[in-house]
């Protein structure tokens, strides 16, 4: 059975083939994509997939819901929600337990390349840098209304950027001069006269651009609790894959598989046994040097894989 439909871009999903080997432990189960993007990874799955295999991929941006939509396969359903309601909606479908969880997380390709969508400094356009652009507030929207303290705390503690209060007082100055930022232009702009220097090879609005896209979008809370509904959707042997591009993304994925895979005793309960172990970790992968050639946005990736244990397992 082929999945059939055609991409609108180009998108090469990092690393493609190492993800879906390490999701796929059976071919017939049940799997979540988590964010399908321009379907890479989904399309990829369906393809290994035997008859009786089902996935549910999620995304939030609408553009990649219309793209997952042109796929004709029984076995494939899309879902216009955050990864992080995967529970309710597959309640919802009748789904208790999966077989596996992909979550390929960051912004894909199409979204940067579109200037619209208000991602990329490269173009000008509006600042915009939600991942659904029918609903929440816009990046300008948050710049207009937030003081000084809250946007620094913003661009400091998500784009993990040192010049974050200097950026701050700059874009609360021209919004008090009656020239509120509103573009992704304006904005670059803005952060390249306040911050003089840069690690080689990285645009100096980086930090930022990333700081407020993480709020903009709740990302890493989004994370979190996709991370616990996976665990609890998942069966016995299900696999979790988890794709970061950030520090702050793969922090969060290894302290809870760490935390998931230690049979450490509940401390506000001294004499009570152990928790059960939940997690088996299986390693962390890099992107080979020449998928790095072929595809620079891949550099950054890690891509963490964790094993879901028996129920009531010990080690």
């Amino acid at each position: 059975m082929i999945a059939r439909g055609t991409t609108t871009r180009q998108h090469r999903s990092v690393l493609l083939d190492e993800a879906v080997d390490a999701l796929l432990a059976r071919d017939d189960g049940v799997y979540v994509d988590g964010t399908f993007g321009r379907g890479g990874h989904s399309r990829a799955i369906l393809a290994r997939l035997a008859p009786a295999g089902r996935l549910v991929a999620f995304d939030r941006d609408p553009e990649a819901v219309a793209e997952a939509r042109t796929i004709d396969d029984p076995r494939f359903t899309i879902e216009h929600a955050s990864f992080a309601e995967m529970r309710e909606r597959l309640a919802a479908l009748g789904i208790g337990r999966v077989h596996g969880v992909l979550l390929d997380l960051g912004v894909s390709s199409p979204q940067i390349d579109e200037p619209a969508r208000g991602f990329s400094f490269r173009h000008d356009a509006p600042l915009d840098m939600r991942m659904d652009n029918t609903r929440g507030e816009t990046a300008a929207e948050f710049l207009a209304r937030a003081d000084e303290r809250t946007i620094a705390q913003v661009i400091r503690d998500y784009g993990e950027e040192r010049f974050a209060r200097q950026i701050a007082r700059a874009l609360v100055a021209r919004r008090e001069d009656g020239r509120p930022v509103r573009t992704t232009g304006e904005l670059a702009t803005l952060v390249a006269a306040v911050v003089k220097t840069r690690e080689a090879g990285q645009d100096v609005a980086t930090r930022t651009f990333q700081g407020l896209r993480i709020l903009v979008n709740a990302e890493l809370e989004a994370l979190e609790q996709g991370l616990k509904a996976a665990l609890e959707l998942m069966e016995p042997g299900g696999r979790l894959v988890v794709i970061t591009f950030h520090s702050l993304e793969d922090r969060i994925v290894k302290t809870f598989i760490a935390h998931e895979s230690r049979d450490e005793p509940d401390r506000r309960v001294p004499f009570a046994p152990p928790r059960a172990l939940r997690l088996h970790s299986l390693g962390r992968l890099r992107p080979s040097a020449a998928e790095v050639a072929a595809n620079p946005r891949a550099r950054s990736a890690t891509m963490r894989v964790a094993e879901r244990t028996a129920e009531g397992t010990e080690r």
